[in-house]
């Protein structure tokens, strides 16, 4: 199921990101795309106050961020999409704990998440399972194995 997310309502949601950092609408992207590509599915971000010469729409791989112009929301641009989605917007899960963002994605039959749910969902999909650790033989097993082979090989054993 695609995403639509509402990128500054993410932020402060993820440790170590915040508004106050620019960098970090990017950093923001950057995780969007890995859990993007292990979930295959299409992501759109939405971000307001769009810095001078970055308004409209960017596309990183499977994601693709729209840069909001100053004077208008990303709310906003959340609620147009969702109504240009029309019938299509139920196969789409909108991200924001902005209550009129989800009353939006209610009217549209969008499924829609909190971004604490959203944000704990991403985390946890860049974590990699724990390795299984493979046991490792003794001395005696070593030497025991080493033994079978030699008189296996027609060799006899010390």
């Amino acid at each position: 199921m695609p995403y639509l997310i509402d990128g500054h309502n993410l932020i402060p949601r993820i440790g170590g990101l915040r508004l106050d950092n620019p960098d970090d609408e990017q950093r923001l992207i950057r995780l969007l795309q890995a859990f993007a590509a292990t979930r295959r599915q299409k992501i759109e971000v939405f971000f307001d106050r769009a810095m001078l010469g970055r308004a409209g729409p960017q596309t990183f791989g499977q994601v693709t961020a729209y840069f909001v112009v100053r004077g208008s929301s990303a709310d906003a641009a959340i609620a147009a999409r969702l109504k240009q989605l029309g019938n299509s917007a139920a196969g789409w899960t909108v991200v924001s704990s902005d209550h009129e963002v989800q009353a939006a994605a209610r009217r549209s039959r969008a499924r829609f998440v909190s971004s604490e749910e959203f944000a704990a969902q991403l985390i946890n999909s860049q974590r990699r399972p724990p390795q299984e650790e493979k046991p490792q033989p003794s001395a005696a097993e070593v030497d025991e194995m080493l033994r079978l082979f030699r008189k296996k090989g027609g060799r006899k054993s010390d």
